[in-house]
């Protein structure tokens, strides 16, 4: 904070407050719903977890329960919450609080993110439009899914990579973001891509944070049952239902549905494929705008996405006020209203033909988002690694490993320290040769 002019100050002290606000607002609702269908299988996972355990879980049929498609750090989670269940919590609101509890520190990434890149004004208004985003108050505070939470992690990998250059705790937030939902596979490639271009030490880091913390949480079950993860998590296209995106564009245009399910079976490959290799370019031409990448790449997965879940609409909800606030804004409002909509009717898988259109337009918005984000990285003026700035405003990005231009660059810590100017010649002395330095 000291080093922080009063304006930032008082800026981070109102962000705080707004998503502190905004945290219990979500949890309020999570303690007065039973929220959809997922809590009642959250319960049942986490009862099936008990009697398996977290490893063994992959390999137990469960009848009356989905397919156990969530990653070992779950599990875990799930394990512990069916201890606390025995002393006396409640699980509905439990199984809500750790999303809630993501979105309020996603509300504060999105502020240290934006501040190093745009002006302060800029910062703090899309940290409140990410606070009070009505598509998180619906996916976190009611649906109760990990979705909020992974997001959380990639988003703070970016940031801890781009604007602190702590890449071993970068690594370790890029694994915990995979171990908690699988979905955000899509960013790692560029997070490592993004490491590499910042200098091999960095690189180097980056990679031991990532592999410990990804041998700690996988390891044992891909030792134990290795096929039961790969047929559950690694496998898994998502759900069978379409209200959203090109799937149901196909449907309406009448495509005939054989070719629709190769694109959902065996095509949904070669989507993902695009998605990384997209996100990998973002970052290698502008390592300094990793936070940047990291939201268009789970952007466009969400509009090439050939599944639909309402809880999926969160996957770019904050991302987009790290592109820009009327992106997010625009998003917030249009996809917001869907899901307070079908959330609100209790029937988050069947959309009426006006939600329906709406998804469509939020959709169309989601596009341009996306283009709008990659344009601002390939158009943003060159950073100056040699002058890091300390006050936010507009212009480049505050730290030295976020100002990097393309290309290997040693991290801050290893590369020389400037000479300083030659002192005056004392002119009461006798004259002196003075160094003249470059």
């Amino acid at each position: 904070m000291s080093s922080l002019s009063w304006g930032a100050r008082k800026a981070r002290i109102v962000v705080l407050g707004v998503a502190a606000v905004a945290f219990l607002s979500k949890m309020a609702l999570a303690a007065a719903t039973q929220g959809p269908a997922d809590v009642r299988f959250f319960y049942g996972f986490a009862r099936a977890i008990a009697l398996a355990g977290p490893v063994r879980i992959y390999a137990e049929p469960l009848p009356h329960l989905p397919v156990y498609n969530h990653p070992p750090l779950a599990s875990w989670m799930l394990l512990a919450m069916e201890k606390l269940m025995g002393i006396g919590v409640p699980f509905a609101p439990m199984i809500r609080f750790p999303a809630c509890l993501a979105d309020f520190l996603t509300v504060l990434l999105v502020f240290e993110v934006v501040r190093r890149r745009r002006t302060l004004r800029t910062a703090t208004a899309c940290a409140l439009g990410a606070a009070l985003c009505p598509v998180l108050f619906g996916t976190s505070g009611y649906h109760g899914n990990t979705d909020s939470v992974a997001v959380m992690f990639a988003l703070a990998a970016a940031w801890l990579l781009a604007d602190r250059a702590r890449f071993a705790t970068a690594g370790v937030a890029a694994a915990l973001c995979i171990s908690v939902k699988f979905v955000p596979v899509v960013v790692v490639p560029l997070l490592f891509v993004a490491a590499w271009r910042v200098g091999r030490p960095a690189f180097a880091r980056f990679t031991a944070g990532f592999a410990a913390l990804f041998l700690a949480v996988w390891g044992p079950v891909l030792a134990t049952v290795p096929a039961g993860l790969k047929a559950n998590v690694l496998e898994y296209a998502g759900g069978n239902f379409s209200f959203w995106g090109v799937v149901q564009f196909a449907r309406w245009a009448e495509v005939p549905e054989p070719y629709i399910a190769l694109v959902r079976g065996p095509g949904h490959y070669l989507v993902v494929a695009a998605i990384v290799t997209l996100g990998a370019w973002l970052a290698w031409r502008r390592p300094a705008d990793t936070p940047v990448a990291v939201a268009v790449t789970l952007g466009t997965l969400l509009l090439l996405s050939t599944a639909s879940g309402v809880q999926y609409l969160a996957w770019p909800a904050a991302g987009l006020f790290v592109i820009g606030l009327w992106p997010g804004l625009a998003y917030a409002l249009v996809v917001g209203g869907v899901t307070t909509s079908v959330y609100g009717m209790q029937r988050p898988v069947h959309w009426t033909d006006t939600e329906m259109a709406f998804g469509a337009l939020g959709w169309a918005l989601l596009g341009v988002s996306v283009a709008v984000g990659v344009h601002r990285i390939l158009t943003a003026a060159p950073l100056d690694i040699a002058r890091p700035r300390t006050e936010p405003g507009p212009g480049p990005a505050a730290h030295p490993a976020a100002a990097a231009p393309p290309g290997p660059h040693p991290p801050a810590a290893e590369r020389p320290a400037p000479r300083p100017p030659a002192a005056a010649p004392d002119q009461t002395a006798r004259p002196a040769r003075v160094e003249k330095h470059p």
